[in-house]
């Protein structure tokens, strides 16, 4: 393992850390090359919201049609907007507990489609979701404007990102007006709309990994350091036979010795070609991505706010660079990246209200498709809507395999496919 080479830095107020001495600079950490690992129960999770996401979608876009439904034609250039890689006609036909189809008024070869009563439970349901969880979704909401560089964010940016951040449909018209003390819709120098945060929240202004280490406080941070230990270090779940590789497990005891940089802490000062960039580069990426319901976003969402955020250019590379903290997906053809500490055996450790909806309309879904035509009939009969627990859903149709059940698969090929799409 190289040498380290430290020297000072001091952030500037007013997000400074009290401690000097969690800014230390780092340089010439050793690192390893990892192979790519694919993960099947990430993957499922992945593939299985795709569709999810897809049908969620499709179902606000009704609600806020004026006729109450949307006809075939009218979605026929979708599959990219909703992430499908099938016709949205063939998708949509598949959920007939979700969506009922009918002929046009005029034309008859015309499919239109409308929300079935089980639907529109189902929105309501959601819609009171998010009414009683609103404090919830504008504070998530001002911790992300928070790590932006100047506290604002484009909203063609932001709005790939709604329904991963639980975000009503049409925040920018239903949720921002009611807080004017919180957001401000600006319009930027380019003529580009911009959600603003009008105040500094410091009660906000600690991150995910610190709230989850304040009941496990080691002490004085300099003492903790000098003994070879930070105060925070990152949970880790390697892949199979990742974590008995000796040079992997001297890698990661470097890195977690870094000091912790807060993703709400300014980093002028801090030399971008440094480890401790690196290290708060993680910090920031591991932060946006608790903020998710579902622990996961597209890759591509992220690089979209890489200017925001001041992260570097390539900044993916990342992901397969720490596969102990993040599982990058190649599935749906598209790059998704997850958060490995948020799931547990094929389930998300700590789900949002909104994600234990989610999974009985997926439960829904299902049913629709195994039972087409008599679908409906069997969800009124089981009572799903109202009575079955989140967890008895999973049971139904959502629980996958276990990651310790060897569903890692080590493909060396794809990892350069994972890690060199980075540069586009």
């Amino acid at each position: 393992m190289k040498s380290f080479f430290f020297s000072t830095l001091i952030l500037p107020s007013p997000y400074l850390s009290p401690n000097p001495f969690l800014h230390l600079q780092c340089r010439r950490i050793a690192k390893v090359r990892l192979k790519w690992v694919k993960n099947r129960s990430l993957d499922h999770i992945i593939d299985t919201e795709t569709d999810l996401k897809a049908a969620s979608l499709l179902k606000d876009a009704i609600n806020r049609s004026s006729t109450g439904f949307i006809t075939a034609k009218s979605i026929a250039d979708w599959p990219k907007l909703l992430g499908l890689t099938i016709p949205v006609l063939r998708f949509i036909r598949r959920y007939p507990t979700l969506f009922h189809e009918f002929p046009h008024s005029r034309y008859a070869n015309l499919p239109c489609f409308r929300l079935t009563d089980t639907a529109l439970l189902l929105d309501q349901q959601e819609s009171s979701i998010h009414q009683i969880h609103e404090s919830d979704t504008v504070e998530r909401l001002c911790r992300v404007l928070m790590m932006m560089k100047n506290r604002a964010i484009p909203l063609q940016s932001l709005r790939p990102l709604e329904w991963d951040l639980g975000l009503p449909c049409g925040f920018e018209r239903s949720l921002i007006p009611k807080y004017p003390d919180h957001f401000r819709l600006v319009k930027a120098s380019n003529g580009d709309w911009c959600l603003r945060l009008m105040e500094w929240r410091e009660e906000f202004a600690v991150s995910a990994l610190q709230r989850s280490n304040e009941s496990s406080e080691l002490g004085d941070a300099y003492r903790q350091f000098k003994r070879g230990r930070t105060t925070l270090a990152f949970p880790m779940s390697f892949p199979r036979g990742y974590g008995a590789q000796k040079k992997v497990k001297a890698w990661m005891e470097e890195f977690q010795k870094l000091p912790y940089i807060s993703p709400y802490e300014s980093c002028r000062q801090i030399d971008p070609n440094s480890d401790l960039m690196e290290k708060r580069v993680v910090g920031v990426l591991h932060e946006l991505l608790s903020l998710t319901l579902h622990k996961k976003t597209k890759r591509n969402y992220l690089r979209s706010l890489r200017e925001e955020m001041n992260l570097p250019h390539k900044f993916t590379r990342i992901f397969t660079r720490y596969p102990g903290i993040f599982y990058l997906s190649l599935k749906c053809k598209t790059t998704t990246v997850s958060l490995r500490e948020g799931y547990q055996r094929g389930k998300l450790v700590n789900p949002h209200p909104l994600t234990r909806l989610r999974e009985k309309f997926y439960h829904v879904m299902k049913t629709g498709l195994f039972y087409r035509g008599k679908g409906a009939a069997l969800i009124e009969k089981e009572g799903i809507l109202l009575n079955n627990t989140a967890e008895e859903t999973v049971e139904n149709g959502l629980d996958v395999e276990s990651d310790e059940t060897g569903d890692d698969e080590c493909l060396e090929d794809e990892n350069s496919q994972a890690e060199e799409s980075d540069s586009d």
